[in-house]
């Protein structure tokens, strides 16, 4: 039997792919949900069939993020959830992405999940009680080779996320949580048209992970707050033991171009033998 959820839940970059799976889980653990994304059509369609709650949302707008804990705290329960899911990839050296390029990554990956935090606890605070949820990455670990702008938000996106746990325990806040959800490169749109893109390679280096396989541990750590989780927990191993070891990641980066060309090959392969 499902435990009542404690509050409704919000999932920012709902429309499709990773957040459309998180909230469809979330939906089925008995959370009501607030679908958000900036696509109004596409997460209406989303909410549909859980529910139908959804607003359209540009995290970037510390504003609207205002509105939409506004609206989720009045549901019976209040606001027990908020994952900030919405994030964008843009791949290759730094020195090749212009200043709006980088600019338009750090305030959606970094910027847009601070709003979404902040106006998520606002309320919760106020309540006692809540948990924010902040999708990550691997990258938010480690530096991979071809992402290093978006590794850079991310690691912004930890470090805010971190620092914001511990200000709140020093202000005496004990039940209301900031978790951190890493997975390994997941199979959404934001890789199925990276197949041949050299400067995503790193993201081909690990076993694709199914969205519904991540947004399933967003379940389980939606109930069970920790401050970091990885996925696979492996990787997480691997990743931070090369974060420790900077000269060993950098020599390694030949491995990382190999393993990552031969992942991109069996991924084209899968979707070969996938489609029509």
């Amino acid at each position: 039997m499902i435990s009542p959820a404690p509050g409704a839940a919000v999932v920012t970059g709902a429309a499709g792919g990773l957040g459309r799976a998180i909230a469809a889980a979330l939906h089925a653990d008995g959370w009501p949900v607030l679908l958000t994304d900036l696509d109004a059509a596409g997460v209406a369609a989303a909410a549909a069939p859980l529910g139908g709650w959804s607003r359209p949302l540009d995290v970037r707008d510390e504003a609207g993020c205002a509105a939409v804990a506004a609206e989720a705290a009045e549901r019976s329960g209040g606001l027990g959830l908020w994952v900030n899911n919405a994030g964008i990839l843009v791949t290759g050296p730094a020195w090749e992405q212009d200043a709006p390029t980088r600019r338009r990554m750090f305030d959606v990956n970094a910027y847009g999940a601070m709003n979404g935090t902040l106006a998520a606890l606002a309320v919760m605070r106020a309540q006692g009680r809540g948990h924010v949820l902040n999708v990550v990455s691997l990258a938010g670990l480690v530096a991979p080779p071809g992402e290093t702008v978006y590794a850079a938000s991310k690691h912004a996106l930890l470090a805010f996320s971190l620092g914001t746990l511990a200000d709140l325990r020093m202000a005496g806040h004990r039940d209301v949580h900031v978790s951190c959800l890493c997975p390994d490169g997941i199979w959404t749109p934001m890789l199925h048209d990276r197949l041949d893109d050299p400067g995503a390679l790193a993201s081909f280096t690990g076993a694709m992970l199914a969205p519904e396989r991540v947004a399933a541990r967003a379940v389980r750590l939606a109930r069970r707050p920790r401050p970091v989780v990885t996925l696979p927990r492996w990787r997480g191993v691997q990743v931070r033991l090369l974060d420790a070891a900077p000269r060993l990641a950098l020599g390694l980066t030949p491995v990382v171009r190999a393993v990552g060309r031969a992942g991109q090959r069996r991924q084209r392969r899968r979707a070969g033998a996938d489609g029509p």
